[in-house]
């Protein structure tokens, strides 16, 4: 009887020790993971090429190609999703290649907080120009016709009012300069062009631009050329502000190429992501690139070595993990 309960006992075990194996991928397939991509204002290009990554996700995921959960949030851009970052509020977030230099160094108005080694790169996205856009009625028609005008700063903590204020420095300026000078977000410069409430305000953003097409369509307003010898001085000045040209006729009032400069939006989180997380979503890219640039206009001149392109911090291991996998050659 003993033999015989020992040899139960035995089975049993053998048993156990043969499920367990399935019972742990079962639980491991039911583990999902969750990542939180930090874009901009609505109106602007983060927003929808956030979601455009965010649905390649959940595209391969349903392919059962990983477990990752993405979900796209609003925010204040650049800075505000690299301060994210750091603190852990936001798992990864699109911010201009000029505030992930400044943010990875520790400069500008990363000073106090100083350098911060753990950032790291996905990858780069669209091109992004320095918009400056006037009522008709303003009598503006270079960057310097701004003194005396009503002019909108852009959102605190964003790249947009960034960029904008370094500029500034290199004239000389002070927000005194303008007659009038506003804090408004994004969705409201628009309304606030056309209703007359300001003369001009300034968009470093990927073309087109939801707001600025509004402010074309509603109100009489053109382009301005943002060039000349202090732009060119504060360009050799900053090497990531690149020539960047708005291409006439994408918007109305606008017919002729416009020249100004920008710099790149780029795919920043930490080296705290997992390898695999990165892994997955820089693939579900870059195996679906035709999907993926046909999704907004703003992408349709991307290359996957473009990509690479532009960055300041290190790559994410699990990025370079699948350029090596694609054959494309991963900057110094």
């Amino acid at each position: 009887m003993n033999s015989i309960l020992a040899r139960t006992a035995i089975a049993a075990l053998v048993a156990l020790a043969l499920a367990l194996p399935a019972q742990l991928q079962a639980q491991e397939e039911q583990r999902q993971e969750f990542v939180t991509l930090g874009t901009g204002g609505v109106t602007g290009v983060y927003y929808p090429v956030g979601g455009v990554i965010c649905n390649l996700m959940g595209k391969t995921r349903r392919a059962k190609e990983h477990n990752i959960r993405c979900s796209v949030e609003s925010t204040g851009a650049s800075v505000f999703n690299v301060n994210a970052i750091r603190s852990g509020d936001l798992s990864i977030g699109i911010v201009q290649s000029d505030v992930q230099y400044y943010a990875f160094n520790g400069v500008e108005q990363f000073q106090e907080p100083g350098p911060d080694p753990d950032l790291r790169v996905l990858f780069s996205l669209q091109s992004e120009a320095f918009t400056l856009v006037a009522r008709d009625d303003a009598g503006i028609q270079t960057f310097e016709e701004l003194q005396g005008k009503r002019m909108n700063l852009g959102d605190p903590g964003s790249g947009n009012r960034n960029t904008l204020e370094l500029l500034m420095k290199e004239y000389g300026w002070t927000p005194s300069v303008f007659k009038l000078a506003t804090d408004l977000k994004p969705a409201e410069m628009a309304g606030a062009l056309c209703d007359n409430k300001i003369d001009a305000f300034v968009y470093v953003v990927g073309h087109p631009n939801g707001s600025i097409q509004e402010a074309a369509n509603t109100c009489n307003s053109h382009l301005v050329p943002v060039t000349g010898p202090k732009v060119e001085a504060f360009m050799a000045k900053f090497p990531f502000y690149p020539v960047a040209i708005i291409k006439g006729g994408t918007y109305k009032g606008s017919t002729r190429d416009v020249q100004t400069f920008g710099p790149r939006a780029t795919l920043m989180t930490s080296s705290k992501l997992p390898e695999n997380v990165a892994y997955q979503l820089t693939r579900a890219v870059f195996t679906n690139f035709e999907e993926f640039k046909s999704m907004h206009p703003a992408l349709a001149d991307l290359t996957p070595q473009n990509m690479l392109e532009g960055n300041s911090a290190p790559f994410h291991p699990g990025a370079i993990r699948y350029f090596r996998e694609a054959g494309l050659e991963v900057p110094e």
